[in-house]
């Protein structure tokens, strides 16, 4: 039989979800298919609507081997395992003559555990105010939840949080979830021939589509533990997200707190002499940390220094005694003790690694009026990471719709360990290590010129670090209200969009909604549907926000998002590149910068019938010398500083609108 075309497969798919074919999906496709099949790396940049999904599943499927698909958010997760897949195995079935396997494989704190559900939690003798069940008021919120937890097991077939509607409190689900450390293990524990966390993993070893999250894809590359079942090639969407989440989870951090939950779970089961030794280094710690100031710590303080030591030492000891100890006087000891271990062994690992002061590690200080002081230490980069785990022994597929910073895919290439496109493997001796790849842009199904303007306000005055821009606030409003609302509003600060919000509150008469007063999704779904309404907030929104249609034309950004000139790590990995003889401004703040503005602009042109507005309430976009990189990353939309202009462009754009919606009002007999 003859095997069937990548072009036919991508037919047969495209037609089953309700959709048409477009040049760059099928671009996306071709080139997709090619990576697998030589075993390269490949950088796609896939604009909104080309459809990247199908772009990269279809030739996946085709594969025929194990295919991991990591993604950033889990609404894409459930999209592609609840949606997408079904559908597309469907499609391509009898073209491939057997139907691929697919399964959905997250971290194991996000699987119910029966052990936690049946057995209860092991608590801490100061946090012990209720049993989970028997205790907590079935009229209260963490009661109702425990007692829907209960129920739901009965009904579930993975276990899988995401899969429970209303979901429940991050403390309710504490109560019934563990995390890989504190897990017993499916052979020592009495429920783990039924466990849901395993059961996905087995699930996962079967199928021919694993998909996945960057977390948990980041700790199968660093911990160093298998998770994910092996395979040849990894797909990673939402790849523009990958160093940060990459970041996150290689940060370690250290409070008071977390060290004194320790010390309550270890005199459990350690001696008293060893019990009594952590105690006395978690007070000299918590001690210390009542006088630190928040800021990078170039240099470990020798105070500082001395208390992690005996904080280090200490946790050791307690590891050991641990281990080598049964108390058969402790209900469910195995439980307690795995909860016990996994404290002690987290406060140990980060004492450790901080004592080291490796030049490859950033660390800095943080206070929260709530929970006090903590130190946190984060790798200075995760490219040398990322380059030996990820592009070592199978073929890797990025893709985004934005990748492209600047003009080319070089800005993201670097934070994720690779060379300047082109120049791997030529020979150089620093480059022969350096895995090759190359990059395309199959473009976008817009016409971004002629559905969006990019207007900034030049004529304002530039944003200071203190004080309030009146003149930002009056243009605010003149934009707003020449588009009839329908504003997303995407602040740098939630300070920013709070002032924001209480100023248009008082000038204009339309809804203003601020992130932070609702859930998320209520706010993103009031704004969808009711088109006079404008939506102010900070970093979610930025990417987080899909509201095609007449209720997004206007999408303002307050000021060029750079990282704030005291964040540790940025700042650090600014100093690093100028000490390496790069420009820190442009490889960190404007990268950063150029990312979150490529991806807000985004929220603007969802589909084809959109038209609207990005404006950028900063004139350095258009004065500073840096203006010309961050516009290069932006869609192409029409380009002008002319405010007349484009307060003349939003009212008939809004016109527009208006009478489309009168028209969709009148009953069908009556027009």
């Amino acid at each position: 039989m003859t095997k069937p075309s990548l072009p036919d497969l991508l037919h047969a798919a495209v037609t089953a979800v309700g959709g048409s074919e477009r040049p760059g999906q099928v671009t996306m496709a071709q080139a997709v298919g090619d990576a697998i099949d030589d075993g390269s790396h490949l950088l796609v940049q896939a604009g909104t609507g080309t459809g990247k999904s199908l772009g990269y599943l279809v030739p996946a499927l085709a594969h025929g081997e194990r295919v991991v698909v990591a993604t950033a958010t889990l609404a894409l997760q459930r999209q592609l395992v609840e949606r997408d897949l079904p559908r597309t195995v469907d499609a391509l079935h009898p073209l491939l003559r057997r139907r691929p396997e697919y399964a959905m494989l997250k971290g194991r704190s996000n699987y119910l555990c029966l052990h936690r559900l049946h057995e209860g939690m092991p608590k801490d003798e100061e946090e012990a105010l209720f049993d989970q069940f028997e205790a907590a008021a079935p009229s209260s919120r963490l009661g109702q939840d425990l007692l829907r937890l209960r129920d739901w097991s009965d009904e579930t077939e993975t276990g899988d949080r995401d899969g429970l509607t209303p979901g429940v409190s991050d403390r309710a689900w504490a109560q019934v979830s563990v995390s890989s450390r504190e897990c017993l293990g499916a052979s020592r524990c009495a429920y783990g021939a039924d466990c849901f966390a395993e059961m996905a993993r087995e699930r996962a070893k079967l199928a021919d589509v694993v998909v996945t999250n960057h977390a948990l894809l980041a700790i199968d590359a660093i911990e160093g533990a298998p998770v994910l079942p092996p395979h040849e090639v990894l797909i990673v969407d939402e790849a523009h997200e990958l160093v940060s989440r990459v970041t996150g989870v290689a940060t370690g951090e250290l409070s008071p707190g977390q060290v004194n939950r320790a010390v309550r779970r270890a005199a459990k089961l350690a001696d008293e002499k060893t019990a009594d030794l952590l105690q006395t280094a978690a007070e000299g710690f918590e001690r210390v940390m009542e006088l630190a100031l928040p800021g990078r710590l170039e240099e470990l303080p020798e105070d500082l220094g001395h208390t992690l030591a005996a904080l280090r030492d200490a946790a050791r000891q307690v590891i050991t005694a641990i281990g080598n100890t049964r108390d058969r006087s402790v209900p469910d000891e195995d439980a307690v003790r795995k909860q016990a271990l996994a404290s002690v062994e987290t406060v140990h690992g980060v004492a450790e690694r901080i004592c080291e002061s490796s030049e490859y590690d950033v660390l800095w200080c943080e206070r929260h009026d709530r929970f006090g002081a903590s130190l946190r230490v984060a790798p200075l980069s995760v490219s040398g990471l990322l380059r030996e785990k990820l592009f070592t022994d199978r073929s890797v597929t990025l893709t985004s719709a934005t990748l492209k910073l600047g003009g080319d895919f070089n800005g993201v290439g670097a934070s994720l360990g690779l060379a300047p496109e082109g120049t791997a493997g030529s020979g150089a001796p620093e480059t022969d290590e350096l895995p090759v790849w190359k990059g395309i842009d199959v473009g976008s199904p817009f016409d971004y010129r002629k559905q969006g303007i990019l207007y900034v306000a030049r004529h304002l005055s530039p944003p200071g670090r203190e004080g309030t821009r009146t003149d930002m606030f009056d243009e605010l409003a003149e934009l707003v209200e020449a588009a009839g609302g329908r504003t997303l509003g995407l602040f740098s600060s939630m300070r920013g969009a709070q002032a924001a919000a209480e100023e248009l509150r008082g000038r204009l008469d339309v809804p203003v909604l601020l992130q932070g007063e609702e859930t998320l999704g209520e706010l993103i779904r009031t704004f969808a549907e009711d088109p006079r309404t404008c939506l102010f907030g900070t970093l979610s929104l930025w990417q987080g926000v899909d509201v095609p249609g007449p209720s997004c034309q206007l999408v303002v950004m307050d000021r060029i998002p750079f990282p704030r000139p005291d964040d540790p790590l940025m700042s650090a990995r600014q100093k690093a590149v100028e000490q390496a003889g790069g420009n820190g401004f442009m490889a960190v703040a404007a990268t950063h910068a150029a990312l979150l503005m490529a991806q807000g602009a985004g929220r603007l042109v969802r589909a084809s019938g959109d038209r609207g507005v990005v404006a950028v309430l900063d004139p350095r976009l258009a004065t500073a010398r840096y203006g010309s990189y961050l516009r290069a990353s932006l869609p192409d939309f029409w380009y002008t500083t002319d405010r007349n202009q484009v307060r003349r462009s939003l009212a008939a754009i809004d016109e527009s609108a208006r009478a489309t919606e009168q028209g969709a009002a009148v009953p069908a007999g009556k027009k």
